[in-house]
């Protein structure tokens, strides 16, 4: 079966809430490939609220907002990807290409922390979806809803793969003035051949590393992400890519160890099969080592960070990292007391 250019996923997935449905299951056995479409479908959904509840003790933040539901970074790994199901979709490539969209995100925000009884505290953008994915560029959402939290000065986490948040320049510094943006761009890896394969339609590698230097001139807040972290794949790259964002101006950095829950497991199993077939075991026994064995983990506390040997090692080479790359940089805190809400603002409730 050949390759399908531009996606990370090459299957489609089952999903658990239909009960009737075409998927990829022994794509060997068939007659006639199975036709999947590599063009990216565009669904509006128009949603009551915009900002969520986050109950994750793991994510550090109480509220996230997802202008964007699906992702065609198509990045194999993602987390989100079996959120997709409840829309009907699949893990697989569906995520990648059924997009759903929000276009009243912005004024659905604007509701919501002018409310009464909105208590502000730090917003994360996206807690889901990447909020710079390819349609932002079209579409403006994203741009829409940081000048409502401009507007109000209320502070805002982003975390991104994208160098389309460099268009966005202006309102982030408008916002750092009032330490109300910190800003996480992801980078796992500095192999380029591994990320066209990986994280296909996401800005490469030296683009990203741009996007650390630009923010940090600009007195922007920023970190790196190294996540998700793959054992046997991407592990040994923690200390360069520590080094290389330090030296561009990041502040400090994160990191995740690859969980593979729900249909996650079989979409990035096929694709490490077909991509790396040679070391497709050794990576997937190192993840389940990471896990008590399995390739997936809920368990708070241990889901995004591992345990065992394996997991110690990453966390050991990720500290020594930190500690002579990000030494004497002081942590970003939230400012919470710029915010305001206009007395006539307050009226119309």
């Amino acid at each position: 079966m050949q390759p399908i250019k531009g996606r990370g996923a090459q299957i489609k997935a089952a999903n658990p809430f239909l009960s009737a449905e075409y998927v990829t299951e022994h794509f060997e056995g068939l007659d006639e490939e199975f036709e999947i479409s590599s063009k990216t479908k565009f669904f509006e959904e128009h949603p009551k609220k915009i900002i969520n509840r986050v109950d994750s003790p793991d994510i550090g933040m109480d509220y996230s907002m997802n202008p964007y539901q699906g992702c065609e970074h198509g990045c194999v790994y993602c987390y989100a990807r079996n959120t997709h199901a409840y829309w009907g979709f699949n893990a697989g490539i569906d995520f990648e290409q059924n997009i759903i969209v929000k276009p009243n995100a912005p004024e659905l925000l604007e509701k919501q922390i002018t409310h009464p009884n909105w208590k502000v505290a730090p917003i994360m953008f996206s807690g889901n979806t990447d909020c710079y994915q390819p349609v932002e560029r079209r579409l403006g959402i994203t741009r829409r809803m940081l000048e409502v939290l401009v507007k109000y000065r209320h502070p805002v986490g982003m975390i991104t793969k994208n160098s389309l948040i460099l268009r966005d320049l202006d309102l982030l510094q408008d916002l750092a003035k009032d330490n109300l943006v910190s800003v996480a761009v992801s980078i796992n890896s500095l192999t380029e051949e591994l990320r066209q394969k990986m994280e296909p339609r996401t800005a490469s590698y030296p683009k990203r590393l741009e996007v650390i230097q630009k923010l940090s001139e600009k007195n922007i807040p920023v970190s790196v992400m190294v996540a998700p972290v793959i054992p046997g794949l991407n592990d040994h790259e923690i200390p360069s890519v520590i080094k290389a964002s330090a030296e561009r101006g990041a502040s400090g950095a994160g990191f995740t160890i690859v969980r593979l829950n729900g249909e996650i497991g079989k979409v990035f199993d096929d694709w490490i099969r077909k991509t790396f077939p040679g070391k497709a075991d050794k990576v997937l026994h190192r993840i389940q080592a990471c896990h008590g064995g399995r390739l997936s983990d809920s368990r708070w506390g241990k889901r995004m960070r591992g345990e065992g040997s394996v997991a110690e090692s990453i966390h050991q080479m990720f500290r020594i990292a930190c500690a002579k790359y990000f030494k004497d940089r002081k942590p970003f805190e939230f400012n919470l007391s710029a915010f305001r809400v206009p007395a006539a603002q307050m009226e119309l409730f």
